[in-house]
């Protein structure tokens, strides 16, 4: 086998350099896009978790809306006996 000349070892490192710069590249376009939709993502998130707590906020108050409305049978009832 003979030795390689340093042309040779000079040339194939930079080929390998070209590569591995080449394949730097590729990853981070990759992370960006990652990161892009990492953060469209907690964008998102935090404009639903914004519209739950406005619709928990607005919903009706069912426990006591039915409250009320069984006092206002009771009162009816009551009014009723009373009267006859």
């Amino acid at each position: 086998m003979t030795d390689p000349t340093p042309s040779d070892v000079a040339l194939e490192l930079e080929r390998l350099r070209g590569v591995v710069e080449v394949g730097f590249a590729r990853v981070d376009g990759a992370l960006a896009l990652l990161v892009q939709r990492n953060d469209q993502t907690d964008r998102l998130l935090a404009d639903h978790e914004q519209r739950l707590d406005d619709l928990e906020r607005a919903r009706w108050p069912l426990p006591s809306l039915a409250a009320l409305v069984a006092l206002a049978a009771l009162l009816v009832s009551v009014w009723q006996t009373v009267a006859h």
